[in-house]
């Protein structure tokens, strides 16, 4: 029996699904920075960045982005550009919010615990702005993962 349905899919759920593909793979990028510089530096406070809730926001934050960017492509003209110019914005925002967070009374552990969560801001701000739209408009990336 051929289960091989070629059905046209939906750009909701080619928008969706590409957020969702984007997430996984910043989910290892996050995660792999997370081991590296923790070694690098030993950085010990695992409290709000840890493995387990790099793996669920980012998963769950992701796909999320997928939508917007479906509600994007659906309103406007010049939808990427609108979408990159936003998330662009936001990703500056987070920068400079990250730069303000006091985790510790230790200056070295706050250091260390900005530097990580800023690394963090920056692989997931590029992945959402510059690889969803890349991927959503690759036909080959269509063609074979979706």
């Amino acid at each position: 029996m051929d289960y091989d349905y070629d059905f046209p899919k939906s750009k909701f759920y080619q928008a969706m699904m590409t957020g969702f593909f984007v997430g996984f793979f910043a989910t290892l990028v996050c995660l792999t920075y997370n081991i590296i510089y923790r070694d690098s530096t030993g950085f010990p406070l695992t409290a709000f960045i840890n493995v387990s809730s790099i793996i669920f926001a980012v998963n769950i934050i992701f796909p999320i982005i997928g939508i917007v960017y479906y509600a994007f492509i659906t309103s406007f003209k010049k939808a990427d550009i609108a979408f990159v110019v936003l998330f662009l914005l936001i990703t500056c925002f987070l920068i400079w919010q990250t730069e303000i967070v006091h985790r510790t009374s230790d200056r070295m552990l706050n250091a260390e615990f900005r530097n990580l969560l800023l690394g963090i801001v920056i692989i997931l701000g590029i992945s959402a702005t510059v690889f969803i739209p890349l991927l959503y408009h690759s036909k080959k990336f269509r063609e074979t993962v979706l």
